[in-house]
């Protein structure tokens, strides 16, 4: 692990890449080259934005009829593998410790769903609640626009799905509860190790992952189907502790199961190289060999189909792994059905809903 005087302690990034979209800006990317760190303030800052749209489409072959909605921007949990971190690009950020200390919030974000909800053009279709940033980050114990936004959602009796590796989750248990009623959600609880110090570096500011078996188990005696996310799976790093997360997710009443293989697009490949080699200097060359095994010997991987899983010998022994940890322990499990037919639009204040309970 890594001892360096400049490691920055609970951030999973120790460096600010450079934006591509910015014409000046710093970078320290190359921290032996200079005579001190380019930081001075470690603390997270707050940016609010009020967008005209919350709800999106997803425009992507592997996601198809998905549509997503994220009230943060960044996220504090600092995970080191986040593909979300070049978004933060666009807001005028680094994809490095910005990502974590820069934090844009959409406060208005469920008024600004149920107008879209009001539309007659609407037609319900799942959402993805988090699928770019965990929308249990942190700032939500404080802000709590995710629970706005769940109230939305059962008023509307509109189906959602939510990804989190936060235990702040079962806040909302009551919330969740009711739209598992009308059979209307699932989630999915994100445990990439269960090994501590790992987690510890790979994912600094979440919550462990005994914390989060119990979010699964606490989910499913509540009747809210819930499963777990194995991923991304590092080759080299998390990926032999695929049977024992999956064994342990199904013991505390998982349903289901998923996984991807970590792909080190754009700003992520010089973030995640730093880290791994501060880190775990023994192993980092060989888990960076093997990622790019997985994707055409390079660490980006664009191609819709097969971007999410690999290709190669490694990454197929990753999907046998996966598939045979599943049949093992989830077999005849399920999440069931989302009804599509329940979503309703309230009447306007003064009006009686009709033929409606």
């Amino acid at each position: 692990m890594a001892e360096q005087e400049e490691y920055f302690k609970g951030r999973g990034a120790q460096i600010n890449t450079a934006n591509k979209f910015l014409k000046q800006s710093y970078a320290e990317e190359h921290i032996e080259a200079i005579d001190e760190p380019l930081l001075s303030d470690e603390r997270t800052q707050v940016f609010y934005e009020h967008p005209k749209k919350i709800v999106n489409k997803v425009d992507s072959p592997d996601l198809p009829g998905m549509y997503s909605m994220n009230p943060y921007q960044g996220c504090e949990h600092g995970c080191i593998y986040c593909y979300a971190r070049n978004v933060h690009e666009y807001w005028g950020f680094s994809a490095g410790l910005d990502f974590e200390r820069k934090i844009v919030v959409k406060p208005d974000a469920a008024k600004v769903m149920e107008k879209q909800f009001m539309s007659k053009n609407w037609k319900p279709s799942p959402i993805m609640l988090s699928g770019n940033t965990d929308c249990y980050q942190p700032l939500e114990r404080k802000l709590k626009i995710t629970r706005s936004l769940l109230e939305v959602l059962l008023k509307f009796r509109h189906p959602v799905s939510l990804i989190t590796k936060n235990s702040l989750i079962l806040r909302d248990t009551d919330l969740l509860s009711g739209l598992a009623k009308l059979k209307l959600i699932s989630v999915m609880v994100s445990i990439t190790s269960l090994k501590e110090e790992l987690r510890l570096a790979m994912e600094p500011r979440t919550t462990t992952a005994k914390q989060r078996l119990k979010v699964i188990e606490e989910l499913s005696k509540a009747g809210i189907p819930t499963g777990v996310m194995t991923a991304p799976i590092i080759p080299g790093l998390n990926s032999s502790e695929i049977p024992a997360i999956i064994k342990a997710a199904a013991h505390h009443g998982a349903v289901g199961a998923g996984y991807t293989i970590v792909r080190l697009n754009g700003a992520i490949g010089p973030i995640f190289r730093d880290w791994i080699h501060k880190n775990f200097p023994d192993a980092a060359d060989k888990v960076m060999n093997q990622i790019a095994d997985c994707h055409g010997g390079q660490l980006n991987d664009s191609r819709y189909g097969v971007r999410m899983r690999g290709e190669g010998k490694i990454a197929e022994g990753i999907r046998l792994l996966f598939r045979s940890a599943v049949r093992k322990h989830l077999s005849g499990r399920s999440f069931g059905e989302i009804d599509l037919t329940a979503f309703r639009r309230p009447a306007p204040h003064g009006q009686t809903e009709l033929f409606q309970d």
